[in-house]
């Protein structure tokens, strides 16, 4: 079972799901809107966190909100995985709003 932290009061939580891989692992990350120079990735045990900030880049002077929906803020999430992530090879991309890390586990073939 995948452990998630807590809020710790942050304005928003980015969603994830994670997938077992034949190497490995894919965690996917909802992260829609955030420029990926914004993003931290960092693992230590079992745990991955990913960290960053979503900014409003299309609001200008004079610009005024009616409805606001989309938290724009810090956000920081911790996922706890059934390997050790800190011995796995890591790779990260950007793809349609996603943050993907796939996480090969040494020794797999």
């Amino acid at each position: 079972m995948f452990l998630f932290d807590e809020l710790r009061g942050l304005d928003w939580f980015p969603r994830a799901d994670i997938y077992r891989t034949p190497s490995g692992w894919l965690v996917k990350i909802d992260l829609a809107g955030v420029s990926p120079d914004e993003v931290t990735v960092e693992r230590r045990g079992s745990e991955l966190r990913v960290s960053g900030v979503r900014r409003d880049r299309f609001v200008q002077k004079g610009y005024r909100h009616h409805s606001m929906e989309i938290s724009y803020s810090s956000f920081e999430r911790t996922l706890r995985l059934p390997c050790r992530a800190e011995e796995c090879s890591l790779r990260t991309e950007f793809a349609e709003g996603m943050l993907l890390i796939t996480l090969d586990e040494e020794g797999e073939p």
